[in-house]
């Protein structure tokens, strides 16, 4: 699909070089330095038409026609890059945490697949515009919360209401692993206490009943919770399993191996340096939790979290970056330093980038249109003059959302100007 999209995408491109009529709305961006998924591109040129990229190249190796863009903008050596994916978050689904009528991200109940943040997203957010500003354009709103939390959905950080800012609905069901519980005797540290073992089996008893279901020609009642994890069983859906520990990262794997689950994807991750050999043999890809925390073990050295990503990659995993954790949706607004941090300890400048953009887009099942400035994909992007990935010179000075540009501002920039003018320190 991808590269017949490319096709026409050139031939399109062939019947605007030999005529000269003006595309409405489309915008052609020069002398820009590209980031891409595979390098940079300097002296580079971006053309857009509609909500998507028909140009991105170096602009000394190819022809094109300047006339049948309606706005053409020379950016004087400023950096284009990628819109970042947020993955497993709960903003638009979390405002004030002191206040219980703001969150949106959990349910009660054990066992909700059924449960979507697709209806809860809240787009009036005001954390939205300041995650948006440091160059994170999409999210993936998630839930929280039970073993079996629901389906996550994908959201553009712009939009009137949630049907304007979804991208892809259902992208997945995300599941909490019954933690194992480690005694402090070294000869009884993989017993399970009865609540995990009972947990075990109502996950064990949901998935046989789900695949029963699936087999059942005619189906007399509809169980809404088989109903959504069907999804799951078919491959059109995610299984996000949320494990940490080496033991528990390898019972996770084994169950999906054992449900026939066609697109596992690994959450938090904490201790699976030790598990990469199976990772890859499963090639079972990796959203780790935020990097900038204290390491999990009192033996573990500082370092050894911010090497995680390195040592993942090298093993040939796929891996994109999350923040969870305290003050996660507010804070999520630094993910794009945590993939920085990354790069300062082993990864290529290319590597860490990806962790926040094109990796997201594969795990999701998007990387055909989104991840990368690459022709045929979606125009969400963003301009500064400098590394995105280092908060000293990070933040977005202009961003375009499929192809339409949004407001870089937000309530904390307008309470520094408020205060800057009040005290006239302008």
């Amino acid at each position: 699909m991808r590269y017949l999209s490319l096709i026409i995408i050139s031939c399109l491109l062939n019947t605007l070089n030999s005529f000269s009529q003006v595309v409405e709305g489309s915008l052609l961006l020069e002398n820009v330095v590209i980031h891409t998924s595979n390098g940079i591109i300097e002296n580079g040129v971006i053309g857009v038409m509609g909500d998507s990229i028909v140009l991105a190249a170096d602009s000394r190796l190819i022809k094109f026609n300047k006339a049948v863009y309606e706005k053409v903008e020379n950016l004087k050596g400023a950096h284009a890059w990628p819109g970042f994916i947020a993955l497993n978050s709960t903003i638009g689904l979390r405002e004030v945490d002191a206040v219980r009528a703001t969150l949106d991200y959990a349910e009660v109940g054990l066992i909700k697949p059924h449960v979507r943040t697709l209806t809860a997203y809240n787009t009036d957010s005001k954390i939205i515009p300041t995650v948006r500003s440091n160059g994170i354009l999409l999210v993936q709103a998630s839930p929280k919360a039970g073993m079996i939390s629901g389906s996550s959905s994908l959201f553009n950080l712009e939009g009137w209401n949630w049907e304007d800012a979804v991208v892809k609905s259902d992208d997945g069901i995300h599941l909490n692993w019954p933690s194992m519980s480690y005694a402090l005797s070294k000869a009884d540290t993989s017993k399970r206490d009865n609540k995990e073992n009972e947990r075990l089996h109502e996950l064990n008893v949901v998935f046989r009943d789900a695949i029963a279901y699936q087999k059942e020609p005619i189906k007399e009642k509809k169980n809404l919770i088989l109903e959504a994890l069907q999804p799951v069983l078919d491959g059109s859906s995610a299984l996000y399993i949320h494990a940490n520990k080496s033991r528990d990262v390898q019972d996770a794997v084994y169950f999906a191996k054992k449900y026939g689950v066609k697109r596992p994807v690994l959450v938090g991750c904490d201790d699976c340096a030790s598990e990469l050999a199976l990772l890859k043999e499963n090639n079972i890809p990796v959203v780790l939790s935020r990097l900038h925390r204290l390491p999990e073990k009192p033996d573990m050295h500082p370092s050894e979290v911010f090497e995680l990503p390195t040592k993942l990659v090298s093993a040939g995993i796929t891996v994109a970056l999350s923040y969870e954790g305290d003050m996660e949706a507010m804070g999520t607004r630094n993910l794009p330093f945590t993939a920085g941090t990354a790069q300062a300890y082993g990864l290529s400048e290319i590597d860490a980038l990806n962790l926040i953009s094109l990796n997201p887009a594969k795990i999701l099942g998007m990387e055909s249109e989104l991840g990368s400035l690459e022709a045929g994909k979606k125009a969400s992007f963003f301009i500064n003059k400098g590394n995105a990935l280092d908060m000293r010179t990070g933040g977005a000075e202009r961003i375009w959302i499929e192809g339409v540009e949004v407001s870089t501002d937000n309530s904390q920039k307008a309470l520094y100007r408020t205060y800057m003018n009040k005290y006239n320190l302008y």
